[in-house]
């Protein structure tokens, strides 16, 4: 062994770990010479009726004592034997046994035996516990010693030197402390005297530098015997030692790697994953780590080069993880997030390209063109000590997402190939989780980009209303839900307002509100009132459900969805409403009074119990009444009472003058820090209403005379309003449609222009028949109307009303014409 200093692990033996192994000294003449309480156990022979007599004497009769002699033979001839052999019990019966005989030599160039047998049967039953036993059973080396009771050396086997290094010669004759260092000898003497004292069985574990092997350090397990002549005296002490190197890697192997599990990934954030990588690492694998991603990856993005296509310069690294047993020793940039050029010529830049492992156990900071490169940071190298270095791709579905590496500078172990495939366990385990930060990172951005895209980014009420919006998901981690609303313009100056709240959540929900939220603003722009337009959307609800039937091996689910639409003019201040299933708004007056709107409930979108029809109900609202629309998420508490958190809702927004932006954040702070059960939504809209000045009508007969006396009314209330500029335009609108409404029908006409954020030019009449645009032929003399109306506006339509139909047409404003 070399004078290293060594770490002792002495520990009595448990009956667990006795190696249940019968051990005997055979002399030349095989004559047992020495015995111990563990053969006494195992074959009921005691110490006075074995020692001084044959061997044979515990050997079943027949032909297994008559071949003694020739097995005597044949384990001089090849120093030793090992294999399954019979044992006569004491009491008779016969033990099947696994046999190991060893060829021990003197300081007189003598020879003796030592024997070995473990009962095969009593394993069987028993886990094979203890390296002794498990050495045994699979014929690995095992070094044997004998001591006197002195404790000198006075017996050896070959294995012994090639566990340890120290020839024979320099141990006969000779204590432990004058071939081992006096820590390490002191400890082993300790336990051999406790063995002599005792008879009992003991185990000592330490760790070394042997001679035979200087390049790492060993672990051994010795178990020691005492031997006893025939008078059961204690007469000295055997060791038989077992290089367990392997076992403890492989143990000390499995104990990072399940520390790995907890530790590497406890966030899906890829910055984060990098530095529990390095953490880990350091110092149970390395002194340093380092953990550098290629750029794209923190920001969500995989790279697009596959392993073994990139060509060129690599690409640019980010810094994700950065640990250190002294973070002070290298005055490298350690600094997260700091961005990395790697040489082309690097072993860096080769790891990325290829994909593979680069072990350098001796670093050489003196040459190479990373080297020439960057001669300051390969100075600052030399100057940390760092004398070997691992650099390990993290790889994931054949792309290289970074780069891990490990150097050491304080343990001066330089890596070996173990060390190699720890590291790459480890990088691998964290690719794993990476690669899953990525995907979820990829599912993130593709739902908030469906949610960005299906949500108004913007809500504005128009003229008619002041809006303000705030919308929480259940799925945080993917910030998508079932619940919308939206505020759509119409014509005439009015605006609709709409919240709902499809079943469930995440991004199938979302996309389900999302095809009805087109759904919606497609029948908004047909200018159905709100039950027809819920009936039109429940009869879409149920198309969606008989398609997602035929969809081959899918399994059905039912959409259901709530929904409430209201449509608010402030001409008149009345505001139209029904819903299908869902809470009914709030009204809050200017004095901060409370009512819960009187709606008939009406059944739930897609749940086929469309046969009772939705209800419209009609309301006229003081200007300045705010109108809270929500979802049943915002006001359901822990025992189910939707009053409750209705009327805190109230109480909430009941605070006349203030903003409405404010009261939102007011209701979404004092929601309950813990996840929602349901997705929230609030819209939240405070009326205004028109002063006459903006609005002119007229009643018009029913008469051709009415053509040019409406242009003449028309024109004069837009010099009344400064927009002389826009009275030829507006002149031929009104011709035409008064004309059309002349033509086709026969009762009263109503003309009315509105100016608010346009203006407004209105035809109503008593015929529900709609116009259609006409693609006239060059010959035909009428159908052009419509078509002159189209390109003169900004856009135009018609809507149905209780007693016929009103044609309406935009014209833009000027800023400064226009009322906000």
């Amino acid at each position: 062994m070399t004078n290293t200093d060594h770490t002792p692990l002495a520990k009595p033996v448990s009956p667990g770990e006795i190696p249940d192994a019968a051990i005997a000294v055979i002399d030349a003449d095989g004559t047992v010479a020495a015995w111990t309480q563990a053969a006494e156990r195992l074959v009921g022979y005691s110490a006075a009726e074995v020692v001084g007599r044959s061997a044979v004497h515990v050997l079943p009769p027949c032909e297994e004592a008559r071949r003694a002699s020739l097995f005597a033979e044949q384990c001089r001839a090849q120093s030793g034997w090992s294999g399954t052999a019979a044992v006569r019990h004491r009491d008779g019966h016969t033990l099947k046994m696994s046999l190991r005989v060893s060829l021990l030599w003197g300081q007189d160039a003598g020879t003796r035996w030592l024997v070995s047998v473990t009962d095969i049967g009593a394993l069987s039953s028993e886990p094979a516990n203890g390296p002794v036993r498990e050495s045994l059973l699979a014929h690995a080396p095992i070094g044997i010693v004998v001591y006197d009771p002195q404790l000198r050396c006075t017996w050896v086997n070959d294995a012994m030197e090639r566990h340890d290094g120290i020839p024979r010669d320099r141990r006969f004759g000779r204590r432990l402390r004058e071939s081992l260092p006096a820590v390490e000898a002191e400890a082993l003497e300790v336990v051999m005297r406790q063995v002599l004292q005792s008879g009992t069985t003991m185990v000592h574990e330490y760790r070394a530098w042997p001679l035979s092997d200087g390049r790492r350090e060993h672990a051994f397990s010795v178990s020691f015997f005492c031997l006893q002549d025939a008078d059961g005296t204690a007469m000295g002490v055997c060791s038989m030692t077992v290089d367990v190197t392997g076992n403890r890697r492989a143990r000390e192997r499995l104990a990072i790697l399940s520390e790995a599990s907890t530790r590497i990934g406890s966030t899906l954030d890829v910055m984060q994953t990098g530095q529990e990588l390095a953490e880990l690492a350091v110092p149970l694998l390395a002194d340093h780590a380092l953990v550098d991603m290629v750029e794209s990856v923190p920001f969500g993005v995989e790279p697009s080069a596959r392993i073994g296509t990139t060509s060129g310069r690599p690409p640019l690294l980010r810094r994700a993880g950065v640990a250190s047993i002294d973070m002070g020793l290298l005055e490298l940039p350690w600094v997260r997030e700091e961005v990395i050029h790697a040489h082309p010529s690097s072993s860096f830049a080769v790891a990325l390209r290829t994909g593979r492992s680069h072990l350098e156990p001796v670093l050489d900071t003196q040459a190479g063109p990373w080297v020439d490169h960057d001669p300051v940071r390969a100075q600052k190298v030399r100057d940390s000590g760092v004398h070997s270095l691992m650099v390990v791709p993290i790889r994931a579905r054949r792309c290289v997402l970074g780069l891990a590496l490990f150097g050491r500078s304080e343990e001066q172990t330089p890596f070996q190939e173990d060390d190699l495939l720890l590291a790459e366990e480890l990088v691998t385990r964290a690719a794993l989780c990476l690669d899953n930060a990525l995907q979820y990172a990829r599912e993130r951005t593709a739902a908030l980009t469906l949610q960005r895209d299906l949500l108004p980014h913007r809500v504005r009420g128009g003229a008619a209303v002041e809006v303000a919006s705030r919308y929480v998901p259940a799925d945080m981690d993917h910030g998508v839900g079932g619940d919308w609303f939206d505020v759509i313009e119409l014509s005439g100056a009015r605006v609709a307002l709409v919240v709902g709240d499809v079943v469930g959540h995440g991004i199938n929900a979302a996309a389900t509100m999302g095809r009805l939220r087109t759904a919606v603003g497609t029948l908004a722009d047909l200018d159905l009132p709100p039950d027809e337009l819920l009936a039109r959307l429940d009869d879409t609800v149920h198309r969606l459900n008989d398609e997602d039937a035929d969809v081959f091996d899918h399994v059905p689910t039912v959409v259901g969805a709530t929904c409430l639409y209201a449509v608010y003019d402030p001409v008149t201040r009345r505001c139209t409403m029904a819903r299908a299933g869902h809470p009914p708004p709030l009204i809050i007056d200017a004095q901060g009074r409370v009512t819960i709107a009187d709606l008939p409930a009406g059944a739930p979108l897609g749940l086929g119990l469309g046969l009772v029809p939705f209800e419209s109900v009609e309301l006229e609202l003081p200007e300045g009444s705010l109108l809270a629309f929500y979802s049943d998420g915002l006001v359901e508490s822990r025992d189910g009472n939707l009053d409750v958190g209705t009327s805190r809702l109230g109480a909430a927004l009941a605070q006349p003058g203030s903003s409405l932006e404010d009261l939102c954040s007011q209701v979404i702070e004092a929601l309950p820090a813990q996840a929602q059960p349901d997705d929230v939504t609030l819209l939240l809209a405070r009326t205004r209403v028109f002063e006459p000045a903006q609005v002119a009508s007229w009643d018009l007969p029913n008469e051709p005379a009415a053509v040019p006396a409406a242009r003449r009314l028309a024109a004069r209330r837009l010099g009344d309003w400064g927009l002389e500029h826009l009275v030829t335009t507006v002149e031929l609108i009104v011709s035409e449609l008064v004309t059309n409404a002349i033509r086709y029908g026969d009762g009263p006409i109503h003309l009315r222009l509105i100016q608010h954020q346009v203006l407004t030019c209105e035809v109503s009449d008593t015929n529900t028949s709609h116009p259609r645009p006409r693609h006239p032929r060059t010959l035909d003399e009428n159908g052009r109307g419509l078509f002159l109306v189209a390109q003169l506006s900004r856009r135009w339509g018609s809507r149905s009303v209780t007693d016929g139909k009103v044609v309406w047409a935009e014209q833009a404003l000027p800023p400064a014409a226009a009322f906000a």
